[in-house]
């Protein structure tokens, strides 16, 4: 509700099935609509391989937030990633 409420366009799903083929859709049939799409870490640890092939990919970008149980450490763990990529070493920290 609270993406709603900012604006943006949100697509439910019960489980990582529904989150897969949503996903799919996003990322084929409306090419380059949606520059964010915004992934629960729960549903993401099960859509690893259909996640990873955006991730050198610019658009779209693929962010993993918390579900409302909490965060699994999925979302820091690809923006780690993410920098360690682009800037060849990770100056996060641990």
């Amino acid at each position: 509700m609270g993406f709603k409420a900012l604006g943006l366009d949100t697509f439910p799903a019960e489980n990582a099935a529904e989150a897969g083929k949503l996903l799919r859709q996003l990322t084929h049939e409306s090419e380059d609509e949606y520059a964010i799409i915004y992934i629960e870490e729960t549903f993401a640890q099960q859509l690893h391989n259909e996640i990873a092939k955006f991730k050198d990919s610019p658009s779209p970008a693929i962010i993993l937030i918390p579900g409302r149980e909490g965060s699994i450490g999925l979302g820091l763990q690809a923006l780690h990633d993410a920098v360690e990529r682009a800037v060849g070493t990770n100056i996060l920290g641990d």
